[in-house]
C-alpha cells in the first residue's frame, strides 16, 4: 500500500543539498527521482525542481520553489529516540549550523524545525502520579537538548 500523505518541503535552492543532507541522518533512507526545471521555467532550466526522498520509510518531496516563503515553527518534525545516545546524536548532527531551541526543540541549517524527544520522556510525562509528572515537566521546561537523567532525577525528587 502506498503512502497518501508525502511532505512536501519548499526551499530556494538547496532542496538536493537538504534531501542529501536528511538522508544521510536517518537509518534506511535514500533518494529517489530528481526532476529539473525545463524551459517553461519559471527557474533556469536544467536547475532541480524537485527532490523525492523517504527518511526511514517516510516518503518526502524537496521542492526548489524561490525565495518566496521560509520554514518556522509551526510545523516540525518530531523524531523519537529510545536512548540518550540517540538523542545526544540527533541533537548535534540535525542542529550542526542551525539553531538550538527549548524543550527539545531545533532549527537545522535550513531552518526546518525539529523535535527530538526520548520515549522516556512521553512516559514520564504520562505518569499516574500527577506531582510527579508535573516535576518531570518543569525540568523538561528548563532544558535545550532533553536529558533522560535529569528528568528521571526530577521525576524521584521528592516534593519539599
Amino acid at each position: 500500500m502506498s503512502e497518501k500523505i508525502t511532505p512536501w518541503l519548499w526551499f530556494d535552492t538547496e532542496g538536493e543539498e537538504a534531501a542529501e543532507f536528511y538522508t544521510s541522518v536517518f537509518p534506511n533512507s535514500k533518494i529517489g527521482h530528481i526532476s529539473r526545471y525545463g524551459s517553461a521555467g519559471p527557474r533556469p532550466e536544467g536547475t532541480v525542481m524537485t527532490v523525492s526522498f523517504e527518511l526511514d520509510g517516510q516518503k518526502f518531496v524537496a521542492l526548489n520553489g524561490g525565495p518566496d516563503f521560509t520554514f518556522n515553527e509551526a510545523v516540525s518534525f518530531k523524531v523519537d529516540c529510545e536512548t540518550q545516545e540517540e538523542v545526544d546524536s540527533y541533537w548535534s548532527t540535525l542542529s550542526e549550523g542551525g539553531e538550538e531551541g527549548p524543550c527539545g526543540w531545533l532549527k537545522d541549517k535550513f531552518g526546518l524545525s525539529w523535535q527530538i524527544v526520548p520515549a522516556r520522556l512521553e512516559e514520564l510525562l504520562s505518569d499516574p502520579d500527577r506531582e510527579r509528572a508535573q516535576r518531570v515537566m518543569e525540568a523538561m521546561l528548563s532544558m535545550g537538548k532533553i536529558e533522560i537523567a535529569e528528568l528521571e532525577r526530577a521525576a524521584e525528587r521528592q516534593p519539599a
